[in-house]
């Protein structure tokens, strides 16, 4: 049984019942035959089916942003904005998959040569709880695209928004049983893993879990794509708009009340400017409106769970223990429901809790450096490379350093974001593989070189 609570007030939403044994056989017996006669429909068709999903997720925008900020706490328009976020991506593979997925001719002077993008099967999609529909969608309109079928076990504190995916799919015409919600205990993922109708494994979450399950995948030789933790580096050097860093800073930071890989958690400043960036930043961060997330004014609502909150202030504490300095918040705000109070450490050093820990939730942490080499040197140093930001007004220069910061992506005077136009990933125990772009719709197809001799006379 999944029990849904809304975070904002501690009540319980709706109880779902989980899956059977029987009810999961039936569930990949009827993926694995629906996708065999997926993989066979033209690229016009899938297109035109994505374009019906990303219609029907506009049309439905408004009860399913209410749904997930009712079952994870986020504030109502950046809920919105997820939905439109999915439906748009869905619409972008419908007009590039054609293109991504086309046949590459090798020259050669007696044969012809050539590269085709097959389906591998059914994928399972692990899913957390923190962006419900995109960290999903991302994964599924390109792996569709490309003639996939998909299992989605999706995180138990979301199981309301896990169906609602499944009713938007049904709804836009995608194949019955191309793509079903499980709910299932985390316990039985690695049964799904090990099951042979499962062809591929796509992971957003903790370094543990990504661990786990490629370990799982691994002993069955399955493809794997991981998205994991972060404490990505937001780099303010001498030469910064200040300003403009602090207000991006603040949302690259608050965003989703903190609760992403790819937020800003270590704001890593040169000693120049710290005293000015840390005036600007704090200004930021008070002006921030906590509350009732269903109020379209608010920025900051809950924490997705009590027991995340209290983590999280245990995080806090133990990085004022070592040496911190609290700027503002630092507390659990008094009344119902997973409130934290946003949150800025001054101060922080590269061995402390803060720097050492991914923090997710609205706390920021800020490291002041003496250059721009220690501002690198500090950056690179944790065993996550998700996302980084590097701020500067010598591009020049900017992308010569960003050869030198360990990270999937670097984005230069901006706020990490994913984006389906480029590819999203990371190294080190941030993961593998990648997501988006042209690279992310190859990541579940067979790369299959297909070599013609000439003909016999």
């Amino acid at each position: 049984m999944f029990v849904s609570i809304n975070p904002a007030n501690g009540l319980e939403l709706a109880r779902y019942e989980t899956h059977s044994a029987a009810g999961v056989d039936q569930a990949l017996d009827q993926a694995v035959a629906a996708q065999k006669e997926w993989r066979r429909q033209k690229l016009t068709v899938r297109s035109a089916t994505l374009r019906r999903v990303a219609s029907v997720l506009r049309l439905k925008k408004e009860d399913l942003a209410r749904l997930i900020t009712q079952e994870m706490g986020k504030p109502i328009v950046e809920a919105e904005g997820e939905i439109e976020k999915c439906a748009w991506t869905c619409e972008f593979y419908a007009e590039h998959a054609p293109r991504f997925l086309c046949d590459e001719i090798v020259p050669s002077n007696a044969t012809e040569s050539r590269v085709v993008f097959d389906p591998l099967g059914v994928v399972l999609a692990v899913m957390p709880w923190n962006y419900p529909f995109w960290q999903f969608f991302r994964f599924f309109a390109p792996a569709m695209a490309a003639g996939n079928g998909a299992v989605l076990k999706h995180a138990s504190n979301v199981p309301g928004c896990a169906l609602a995916i499944e009713n938007v799919l049904k709804e836009a015409g995608v194949p019955t049983g191309l793509s079903r919600s499980l709910l299932v205990e985390s316990s039985r993922v690695a049964a799904l893993i090990a099951d042979p109708r499962i062809a591929a494994v796509t992971l957003t979450g903790s370094t543990p879990v990504g661990a786990a399950v490629a370990a799982e995948a691994g002993k069955h030789l399955k493809k794997q794509v991981l998205e994991l933790g972060g404490t990505d580096p937001f780099i303010v050097l001498a030469d910064a708009d200040i300003e403009l860093a602090a207000q991006v800073g603040a949302r690259a930071r608050f965003q989703n009340v903190g609760q992403s890989c790819i937020a800003a958690k270590r704001f890593i400043v040169d000693e120049s400017v710290a005293d000015t960036f840390v005036a600007a930043l704090t200004k930021q961060v008070a002006a921030l409106k906590v509350g009732d997330p269903m109020d379209r004014s608010t920025q900051i609502g809950p924490i997705a769970r009590a027991d995340l909150r209290d983590g999280l202030h245990k995080q806090v504490e133990q990085s004022l223990s070592e040496g911190a300095a609290v700027l503002l918040g630092g507390k659990a705000i008094d009344g119902p429901g997973a409130f934290y109070a946003p949150t800025l450490l001054d101060h922080v050093k590269s061995d402390m809790t803060a720097c050492r820990e991914e923090i997710f939730g609205p706390v920021a942490p800020i490291v002041r450096v003496r250059d721009t080499d220690t501002a690198i040197a500090v950056a690179n140093d944790t065993e996550y490379g998700l996302g980084a930001a590097l701020w500067t007004r010598d591009i020049a220069r900017a992308h010569v350093l960003s050869h030198e910061i360990e990270a999937g992506a670097v984005f230069i005077n901006g706020m990490v974001a994913s984006d389906a136009r480029i590819p999203f990933g990371g190294i080190k125990k941030s993961g593998y593989g990648r997501e988006l772009g042209e690279f992310g719709i190859r990541e579940f197809t067979n790369i299959k070189t297909v070599w013609v001799g000439p003909a016999q006379v």
